[in-house]
């Protein structure tokens, strides 16, 4: 049996909360690369805050998904075949291809990860773009310092819990601020976090 690219496009904009309804899964055939592209076959996807917003058509920092288009995100992905530069079989690249199984790139926004550093998945976390945007924004924008106290907003989100934990070791006093109960942990003592 021959091997399918599963795809999620985005078939509607959601009016509120995503539902199924918005997303269609289809099966096409694996593409295949062509001289200055490879293929890659994804091992993680991210689901980010940020892709609720491209799937509006409003007017915005990036442009929207569009309508029938395979669903923005970024990817941990193995190099299956090459005809790139710099690129070869069995690497580990992070890439934006999307909620794709296989997909052609001619490697711009690619980046090769050493799988012997740590887990994968850390390059969509931690050492990835929640793990910059935390890094770069309370480092060197926020600048904290020890003593003070550092008030982050959606505390529970992949940013904010960074950001709480950097302000934390750099000896602030951190008061994380969620959207609801179901989001707040509780400490042993009993108080919320």
């Amino acid at each position: 049996m021959a091997m399918k690219n599963r795809q999620i496009l985005l078939v509607s904009r959601p009016s509120g909360e995503p539902t199924l309804d918005n997303f269609r899964l289809i099966e096409s055939e694996v593409p295949r690369p062509a001289p200055g592209q490879m293929l890659l076959r994804s091992i993680y996807l991210s689901l980010d805050p940020y892709m609720r917003g491209r799937m509006n058509a409003a007017k915005s920092y990036a442009p929207p998904v569009e309508i029938g288009q395979v669903m923005e995100g970024r990817v941990v992905a193995e190099v299956v075949e090459s005809n790139l530069t710099g690129f070869q079989r069995g690497d580990v690249v992070f890439a934006p291809i999307g909620w794709q199984e296989f997909a052609i790139s001619d490697g711009q926004g690619a980046r090769k990860i050493d799988p012997t550093l740590r887990p994968l998945s850390y390059a969509l976390g931690i050492l990835g773009m929640p793990g910059m945007t935390a890094y770069t924004g309370l480092l060197n924008i926020g600048q904290p310092k020890a003593g003070e106290t550092l008030v982050v907003a959606a505390a529970s989100g992949a940013v904010g819990s960074v950001v709480g934990q950097i302000g934390r070791l750099k000896g602030c006093r951190v008061v994380g601020i969620a959207g609801g109960q179901e989001k707040m942990p509780i400490r042993k003592t009993g108080a919320q976090l």
